[in-house]
């Protein structure tokens, strides 16, 4: 009997913002002319068309759609994006693939009062989880982030999506100029209070080509030491435990089943489409392990798309070696480890043959890592320790 596939997450990138934010590296574009909000959400739906005829024909023999997990809106800013379009793309991938019962919608957005104010008609889209990029309820850091919300819009908006979607996740910014372990804590309690559902953290970092790099660089600002950076990290699982939720991934905290299950599909190495500029995806086909990329410039990306039906500009089968190595890589993030069994399948390879020996067994007399039954974890020393460990640990 040939092997079920398994059910497809789909990432939709929308690459627009109203305004670039100082630290942020990601594939986001200001258009001050506005953007042809029909063109992009045709192009959109033709790309997507695209890829569900391409996955159809790698599959002959089948009868049935390609089961449907759960759909991201990402950016960029998607709260920008008119709600018909949203609608549209979900109707779309709906029909050309198989939804599943009780298929997760996430939806980025910032809490501005006008993007707060579409809430509801992302809802009526289809929409049934938000994820706001609070960032912060500290008034100076969110003027030093160059937030375009204050903290009264913030919490605004935290009490508005929890009164719209069934779940609700929120995105803090940890780490920044100036910041005691103290007042961290105070800030997480209070945003837990208002949406504890599901929390991602991310430190403050100091990526090239961003605004803060350059000042960064000359002087303007300090970051707190490592040692406090950590102790802050801790303090995240406690005062989340407060409210019942567990660390699931290294920086992502939620109620039991309120994980996302969107990103678990990334860390458990599934297969993972991507449409919109730049957007990445995976896919095993016929044993064929598929990495795609799609132009980076929104203007090109739309010339392309409208041109050929896709943008498509980087296509490669990864070795069995590559996907040993990428599935151990989001793999050990999440707090449930891996499956060796797994691995093997997702990559054609002996597990022996993805990871060092040596290592792996200094990890475990370290207690960095630990046999949990079948399944190997990283302990919470381990986690905090991955990027040290995972360019040893790998084969």
């Amino acid at each position: 009997m040939p092997r079920v596939p398994d059910p497809l997450a789909l990432y939709i990138h929308w690459p627009f913002c109203a305004s670039k934010c100082p630290y942020c590296d990601f594939n986001s574009h200001v258009r001050e002319g506005g953007v042809d909000h029909a063109r992009h959400r045709e192009a959109l739906r033709r790309e997507l068309a695209h890829e569900a005829e391409r996955i159809s024909a790698s599959e002959p023999g089948r009868n049935s759609k390609r089961p449907l997990a759960s759909i991201f809106f990402g950016g960029g800013t998607p709260s920008l994006m008119e709600p018909e379009t949203v609608a549209a793309l979900i109707a779309d991938a709906r029909r050309l693939f198989d939804a599943a019962d009780g298929i997760e919608i996430t939806l980025e957005a910032n809490p501005t009062s006008v993007e707060t104010g579409k809430l509801r008609e992302f809802a009526a889209a289809g929409v049934n989880r938000a994820s706001l990029g609070v960032q912060s309820l500290d008034a100076e850091a969110l003027r030093f982030l160059g937030r375009r919300h204050d903290a009264p819009q913030a919490i605004a908006a935290l009490e508005a999506a929890r009164g719209i979607f069934p779940r609700l996740s929120f995105d803090l910014i940890y780490a920044r100029p100036g910041q005691s372990e103290e007042s961290w804590r105070a800030e997480l309690r209070q945003a837990l209070a208002l949406a504890a559902d599901h929390l991602s953290l991310y430190q403050l970092t100091i990526e090239p080509g961003t605004r803060f790099f350059t000042e960064h660089a000359r002087g303007a600002f300090a970051l707190p030491q490592e040692d406090d950076a950590a102790r802050m990290y801790e303090a995240t699982a406690e005062e989340a435990a407060r409210f019942g939720l567990a660390p699931y991934e290294v920086s992502n905290y939620a109620k039991p089943g309120a994980e996302s299950r969107h990103n678990l599909a990334y860390w458990r190495y599934g297969d993972y489409l991507g449409i919109g500029a730049g957007a990445h995806q995976r896919l095993l086909l016929q044993g064929a392990m598929i990495a795609t990329r799609r132009h980076r410039a929104p203007e090109e990306w739309l010339s392309r798309v409208e041109a050929a039906g896709h943008a498509i500009v980087e296509e490669e089968t990864l070795s069995p070696r590559d996907r040993g190595r990428e599935a151990l890589l989001m793999g050990l993030r999440l707090a449930e480890g891996i499956d060796p069994q797994r691995i093997e399948a997702r990559s054609g390879l002996a597990f022996s043959e993805t990871i060092d020996p040596a290592m792996l067994t200094a990890c475990l007399e370290e207690e960095y890592l630990q046999w949990q039954g079948t399944r190997l974890v990283a302990t919470a020393e381990g986690r905090v320790r991955l990027d040290a460990l995972l360019p040893a640990l790998l084969r």
